[in-house]
């Protein structure tokens, strides 16, 4: 990370067609409550988030997953990066595959995991974190 990126962030924080962040949310109270309490897991990457929720072991149909914007928050389709029995995906497939998606449905919430070669988010810190 150069000083310009220490002091104003990782470029790809600036596009804003890309995520700030990434989010995922359980329901500790698993729908028995009156409403949902939370449990919040936040990293900047979405191969930084999932690879954070399987190590763990949180699993796939217990979660939401969001990309955060500055204005709104965008819940994922999580079978997109998630293989047919639910498991988590891991990079490079997990990027190839998200990438994919996009170029076949130009869905801009999944743009940029893979660019003419190049991963939009390398700038970023793939470490994950929570629960909050």
């Amino acid at each position: 990370m150069n000083v310009a990126s220490k002091i104003f962030g990782p470029k790809s924080k600036y596009d804003k067609t890309l995520p700030y962040t990434y989010m995922a949310k359980i329901d500790v109270l698993n729908g028995q409550g009156e409403e949902p309490v939370y449990d919040y897991y936040f990293a900047d990457t979405i191969c930084g988030l999932v690879e954070y929720l399987d190590k763990h072991d949180v699993y796939s149909d217990e979660v939401i997953v969001a990309g955060i914007y500055r204005t709104r928050e965008y819940v994922l389709d999580k079978t997109i990066f998630t293989t047919k029995n639910g498991e988590w995906l891991q990079r490079p497939q997990l990027c190839n595959t998200l990438e994919a998606h996009y170029k076949k449905t130009l869905d801009k919430f999944y743009k940029g995991h893979i660019d003419d070669g190049e991963c939009s988010f390398d700038d970023r810190d793939r470490q994950g974190s929570g629960p909050f």
